[in-house]
């Protein structure tokens, strides 16, 4: 006996899921410019794109499986940001801030991060997806810009003052004569 059971639309919809996939994994570790990662609840690195790999300095192998609070500095370590990111990114869907964040070779750089809670069809928490942007560049010219701006106002205070000195020297001058 023999049963034959056209499975095509069950290998064209497998094909299909395979292909979607693929798309969507070139299009993540196609973005370099920012470093996105997935989490688990727990807090572990799951997965890691090449934008993350350039921004922080570790491959994929270094870090999956590690907790992801090590990219933490030991301040906000010890103040418990990673955990409190996940704690308000599960309760409200989502946490954004700005900071400071480690890389691999220990150096510093500003980040600015949103963490999104990942859900099931069911509700269930499955994780947290992970965006982090080096805005290291953007913070330095905000900065040079407000000190720019303090010289230049104190610039302009001086020349009120010398203006005034002026104005009462010339008076004062006048009364002399």
């Amino acid at each position: 006996a023999k049963i034959t059971r056209d499975v095509t639309d069950r290998k064209r919809a497998q094909d299909a899921l395979r292909e979607s996939e693929q798309r969507f994994r070139l299009l993540v570790n196609g973005i370099s410019d920012y470093a996105v990662y997935m989490i688990s609840p727990g807090g572990e690195v799951t997965n890691w794109n090449s934008g993350a790999q350039r921004i922080k300095g570790y491959a994929a192998g270094e870090v999956v499986g590690s907790h992801f609070s090590r990219f933490y500095t030991p301040e906000d370590q010890a103040a418990g940001m990673p955990a409190r990111s996940l704690s308000v990114a599960s309760a409200e869907g989502r946490f954004e801030t700005e900071g400071w964040r480690v890389r691999k070779d220990g150096s510093r750089f500003w980040a600015s991060v949103v963490v999104d809670a990942i859900h099931d069809p069911a509700g269930k928490l499955v994780g947290f997806a992970k965006i982090t942007r080096d805005v290291s560049e953007k913070r330095e010219a905000s900065e040079a810009l407000t000190r720019a701006n303090a010289a230049l106002f104190q610039s302009q205070k001086m020349q009120a003052i010398g203006q005034l000195t002026g104005g009462v020297a010339h008076d004062f001058n006048n009364l002399l004569m």
